[in-house]
């Protein structure tokens, strides 16, 4: 008999790939299947099988929550966050969890990527150095903040930078990273997964609380984006957050946030450094590069910054994005498990609570005096 596609030698590789993402993804069991024969004659069909039903799932959430957001003038990102979590069971086993990482990594990541469509050159260099500065600030001190407090509070200097990273840069997807690059110890997945856990159910709250923060304050779309995009954990609560406000200040709240994300490398790094030559044998792994979502954002605001871009095109693909967040919102509001908090304990909770408010309070003085 003929040997089937090369992907399909061995169906399984697509799925072990997706255990290995670099988010929560990282942390579940995804259940395996074997696809059927029809699956042999689509490119990566094995990974095609393993994702469809959580997709379809997230998809569902999104067209109800787009449908309710244009009868009852709600924001539809805010629907689909608490429509997804009270589907929140099918995260926890089944066919659907491949899905939904799928869903929330992926299908977040080419949502982002083509926001980029919709913003020059002229409209960030129109905010000024005061983001840029902020961000660095931000994350260093945070970094800083939460090694010192994680000493205090008898956790450990390590725990402290995991958390302080996670908090400053990109929440998960930067605990990830940074935990790949300290020494490893007795303590080190569990520090990893509690840093995950507190990161993402904070990062949903701030999602739910900061726009009505903002708005109460009544800050511009500029500086309320500002403040979203320096502030909140993770990319999709901050284009959540963002866009509940107005498409401005979604697309600002993006920016913001991707400058923070672009910090990932030097800070993974610098620690990778310091860790090689503190310790007896260097960190064995590479720093990630610069996540290709990132650089494809950069190049699409190129793109349209010289106007190579046609209007069909932009509108297109803002179309595309627009879906492609809300179903990613969905499967994100799926994967939140607020009763994982109580593992945690109060110290941990307690000190990412303080880095969360210390980058908060240092967000809104710059946006408020500075900007």
């Amino acid at each position: 008999m003929a040997a089937g596609p090369k992907n399909l030698q061995n169906p399984l590789v697509e799925l072990e790939r997706l255990e290995s993402l670099d988010s929560m993804e990282g942390i579940v069991h995804v259940e395996q299947s074997q696809p059927s024969r029809l699956y042999r004659y689509v490119p990566s069909g094995a990974l095609l099988h393993a994702v469809y039903p959580g997709v379809l799932a997230a998809l569902t959430i999104a067209l109800a929550s787009s449908w309710l957001s244009q009868h009852y003038g709600a924001p539809v990102m805010l629907f689909a966050l608490l429509f997804g979590m009270a589907f929140h069971f099918l995260h926890e086993e089944g066919r659907c969890v491949a899905g939904i990482e799928f869903s929330s990594r992926t299908v977040l990541r080419v949502g982002v990527a083509l926001l980029g469509a919709r913003i020059t050159a002229a409209q960030i260099e129109s905010l000024g150095i005061v983001p840029v500065a902020t961000v660095v600030v931000g994350v260093a001190t945070t970094i800083l903040v939460g090694i010192l407090l994680s000493k205090r509070l008898g956790l450990g200097g390590t725990f402290g930078l995991l958390s302080g990273g996670a908090v400053a840069i990109c929440g998960a997807s930067a605990a990830l990273a940074i935990a790949s690059v300290l020494p490893h110890h007795k303590e080190s997945e569990r520090d990893t997964i509690l840093t995950v856990v507190a990161v993402t159910a904070l990062s949903t709250l701030a999602m739910i609380l900061y726009p009505v923060f903002v708005t109460a304050l009544k800050l511009d779309h500029a500086h309320a984006g500002i403040f979203l995009g320096g502030t909140i954990h993770d990319v999709a609560q901050v284009v959540g957050a963002g866009f509940m406000i107005s498409p401005e200040t979604g697309d600002v709240a993006t920016y913001v946030k991707l400058l923070r994300v672009s910090m990932l490398l030097p800070v993974v790094f610098i620690i990778a450094l310091v860790v090689a030559r503190n310790a007896s044998t260097a960190a064995s792994r590479k720093a990630p590069l610069l996540p290709p979502f990132l650089l494809g954002f950069a190049a699409l605001v190129a793109l349209n910054s010289f106007g190579l871009l046609p209007k069909q095109s932009i509108e297109g693909a803002t179309d595309v994005s627009r879906w492609c967040l809300i179903t990613a919102i969905a499967a994100l509001g799926m994967k939140t498990s607020f009763k994982d908090l109580v593992t945690v304990g109060w110290r941990p909770i307690g000190l990412m609570l303080a880095e969360t408010a210390w980058i908060a309070i240092l967000v809104l003085v710059s946006v408020e005096f500075f900007a």
